[in-house]
Parts: C-alpha cells; sequence; structure tokens
C-alpha cells in the first residue's frame, strides 16, 4: 500500500543540512585561506607534519575520525567536562558539535585545493612583490589571492559537498535527533532501515538535484573566470 510522503520532516531535515554545510564552509574559508597561504609560502621544517595532520581525514575512515572526536567531546573527558562546567557546553549530540566536527573533518578538502592554487602560481609574482616592499602576508592576500579564485571556488564546493554528504562523522557525534543533528545521510539510512523506500528516494533525489545543480555552477563560473 502506497503511503503518501511526510515532507515536513524532509524540509526539515534540508534545511538543517543546508544550515550546517553552509556555517562550516564559511567557517573553513575564513580559517582555510590563511592557513593554504601560510603553507604554499613557508619553509617551515615541521611543515611535511602539518600538511600530514590537516590531510588525514582523507585516508581515515569517518567513522575512526568520528570515535576520536567523539571521546574528546565527551562529558566524561577533561576536553568535554571543561567545556561543559565552564561554558554550559555539551558538543556531544549537538549541532555545535556537527559543526566542529565538520569542519576538522572537511579542512583538507578547503586547503589543499587552495595551496595548490597558490604554489601553482608564477613564483616571479611573490618575488616581485617582495622586491616591492610588500610582506608575505599582503603578497598572499593581494597578489595570490586575486588570481586563484577557480581554486578558492573549488575548496568552497569541495567542503560544502563533503559536508552534505558525509555519514560516518555526523552519526558519531550527532546521532539521529530529528530537528537537531538529524541531518538528510542519516535520514536516508535511516528510512531505508524502516523499508520507507518512497520517502529515501526523495531525499536521495532531492540531494542528487542539490549535487547536479552545484556542479553546473561551478564549472559554469570556472569557464568564465578562465576565458
Amino acid at each position: 500500500m502506497h503511503t503518501p510522503i511526510d515532507w515536513e520532516p524532509i524540509r526539515v531535515t534540508f534545511w538543517l543540512t543546508l544550515r550546517l554545510a553552509g556555517i562550516t564552509t564559511l567557517l573553513l574559508l575564513l580559517t582555510g585561506i590563511p592557513l593554504a597561504g601560510w603553507l604554499a609560502i613557508s619553509r617551515f621544517r615541521l611543515k611535511p607534519a602539518i600538511e600530514a595532520l590537516i590531510s588525514l581525514p582523507i585516508v581515515l575512515p569517518p567513522s575512526v575520525v568520528g570515535f576520536y572526536l567523539l571521546l574528546a567531546f565527551s562529558p566524561t573527558s577533561a576536553f568535554g567536562n571543561w567545556l561543559l562546567q565552564t561554558f554550559d557546553i555539551q558538543l556531544v549530540f549537538s549541532f555545535n558539535g556537527l559543526v566542529i566536527a565538520s569542519l576538522l573533518y572537511s579542512l583538507p578538502f578547503m586547503v589543499h585545493p587552495i595551496q595548490a592554487g597558490l604554489e601553482n602560481l608564477p613564483v616571479s609574482w611573490r618575488e616581485a612583490a617582495y622586491t616591492l616592499g610588500q610582506s608575505p602576508v599582503k603578497t598572499v592576500w593581494k597578489v595570490l589571492l586575486p588570481n586563484c579564485k577557480p581554486a578558492i571556488l573549488t575548496g568552497v564546493v569541495l567542503s560544502f559537498a563533503h559536508t552534505i554528504g558525509e555519514f560516518g562523522l555526523v552519526l558519531m557525534i550527532g546521532g539521529n535527533l530529528p530537528g537537531q543533528t538529524r541531518v538528510a545521510s542519516i535520514a536516508i539510512y535511516d528510512e531505508v532501515e524502516q523499508l520507507h523506500f518512497e520517502t529515501a528516494h526523495a531525499y536521495a533525489g532531492l540531494l542528487l538535484g542539490l549535487s547536479f545543480a552545484i556542479l553546473v555552477l561551478v564549472y559554469s563560473i570556472n569557464k568564465r573566470v578562465t576565458i
């Protein structure tokens, strides 16, 4: 028997998903650009170790990262208990916890494209800026970054899309609380587990359409930038 789809929970879940992805991407943009700029021009001896640390989420299973973040954020841990006692903040099974976890897990998807874009620019541009008295920071912000728009856009899209599609990490940290931590990827799994395939199709179709629209927009903008 066909069961009508209840669109209200879907609307709430998608709004929560988009809000999580939007806030995470904005924070990653604010933190990722300075970090990528520093990595692109730095000759720090421990730079490879820092790059490896940033890249860990790419090679580690999301459940591994989620497990250790769960231990760190738990009120029974020193850090989690300090947050709870000092600021009355609980990160486990909360939207704020999802944001912080997504920020850490999606960091390489923002940093790597921008860093690669900066490193691929002609070295002469940087040397000319230094000759004119520009500091390394001003060189990155005023000379290099304006010529890395496609790389920045790629980082934004990858971070946004990766946050939308993440499953294991958000399940470990946020669980499945409707209206609070239940994002679209968790909702699809939940609906399939309950054999509600019509609702699962609705979630999956919306994610598919959104992903396709984002990619079309990115390719269109990149084509205009490179012309």
